[in-house]
């Protein structure tokens, strides 16, 4: 399964006409009871940030979305997969509990692999049901097969709860 389909309104075909397609590098796997996203990248923030894009993929179609807003997220960890998993749980808080953020892009700024810490920003705006198809909703990050490859090209896996 490599690309998702929603049914998208007349309106949500619309705004997501007024911007330029979305470059996706991300794809679901099949998995008994939840989502793995496979996401990669030129480098290990870029796979990072796709890893992001493609659990809000999931959520809605992220190209009806429009860059009107911006969100800072900052996250921190004790190593690399516990800092992948709280990168991708404060960009899950950031829609679920906090703003019902969603973004259109994620950009990491910094990744420090010493200190296991990522800054990363997104533009998007507040979701909302009449403007945005409804996908499926991701309640929680996990552990489960969690791998970061930071290769030639690097990739990541992981798994949400859905």
């Amino acid at each position: 399964m490599n690309e998702r389909e929603l049914d998208l309104t007349e309106s949500q075909k619309a705004t997501k006409s007024r911007y330029p397609p979305i470059k996706k590098k991300y794809e679901y796997l099949d998995h008994t009871a939840d989502v793995q996203i496979h996401s990669w990248g030129d480098t290990l923030e870029e796979a990072f940030e796709q890893c992001a894009m493609g659990m809000f993929g999931y959520m809605t179609d992220t190209e009806t979305v429009e860059p009107t807003d911006t969100i800072d997220v900052e996250s921190e960890g004790d190593d690399m997969e516990s800092l992948l998993f709280h990168f991708l749980d404060d960009w899950l808080y950031k829609f679920s509990a906090d703003l019902f953020f969603v973004p259109r892009e994620i950009k990491v700024l910094s990744l420090d692999r010493m200190h296991f810490r990522i800054r990363s920003i997104g533009w998007g705006e507040e979701f909302s049901l009449p403007k945005h198809p409804q996908g499926t909703e991701v309640k929680a990050i996990t552990y489960s097969a969690m791998q970061i490859h930071d290769k030639e090209t690097p990739e990541i896996f992981a798994i949400v709860d859905i």
